[in-house]
């Protein structure tokens, strides 16, 4: 009885207010949640964690050890598909990464990727960026691949003070910009001593915030660090 009422709630939420698929526009269906069936079959996969010593993993080689590397789909600027990323970070729908993040474990179960994964973390935000935006659009990612793969999610890193928006940064100056920005939670490092930790983010660009948190990480005695980004742009 309960879940017809809900179900007829949610008719009548819908009709009021429809649902729209941020890729397209269209009206979703009731039996679709946050994109719509052909917006997620279009969706720009990488697919790194297919390939041995993918591109992303490239990118990171000899800026810090990382076991392994992966981002679900490509961003690219001015991309129906950029609006996913702009709704999770800005327009208070980080659940729909969330979403996502858990259909991404499904999509990937078959390469091994998360394969000995122990523990999940995020980049964190600025106290006052948190205030401003009210949630950590990563944490809400983190989350989302912890609870699909039945693990823990620890809050291990935190952002020691605020930097500058590095979108319209270049790699230098991103690097520079990031610097002393973040440290390791004391009562994180006995919970990650020695664990596989996956370390998230919204999405990766020239690498400099995820090269600055992992280097924390990998400093926990016997800790090793994998990295999975929502997005990611076209590395070189």
């Amino acid at each position: 009885m309960w879940k017809t009422i809900r179900q007829w709630l949610g008719a009548a939420a819908d009709v009021a207010l429809p649902r729209v698929c941020p890729v397209c526009g269209q009206t979703l269906d009731s039996d679709e949640q946050w994109l719509c069936r052909q917006c997620l079959a279009k969706l720009p996969r990488t697919r790194y964690e297919d390939t041995t010593f993918n591109t992303m993993e490239q990118h990171f080689a000899g800026k810090v050890p990382i076991e392994r590397a992966t981002a679900y789909f490509f961003y690219e600027k001015g991309s129906p598909f950029a609006s996913i990323l702009h709704d999770i970070k800005y327009h208070g729908m980080p659940r729909m990464g969330q979403w996502l993040t858990a259909r991404a474990v499904r999509d990937m179960a078959a390469s091994g990727f998360f394969d000995g994964i122990e523990v999940v973390t995020a980049v964190p935000l600025h106290r006052s960026k948190l205030a401003q935006r009210g949630y950590n659009q990563s944490e809400y990612l983190a989350r989302g691949i912890a609870q699909a793969l039945g693990i823990d999610y620890i809050e291990a890193l935190k952002a020691t003070r605020p930097h500058s928006t590095q979108t319209h940064k270049g790699a230098m100056e991103r690097w520079l910009n990031i610097q002393g920005n973040y440290a390791l939670k004391e009562k994180s490092i006995s919970q990650l001593r020695g664990k596989h930790i996956l370390l998230v983010d919204d999405v990766v660009t020239t690498g400099s915030t995820l090269t600055a948190c992992a280097d924390l990480l990998k400093s926990i005695p016997g800790a090793n660090v994998s990295l999975f980004t929502l997005a990611a742009a076209r590395l070189e």
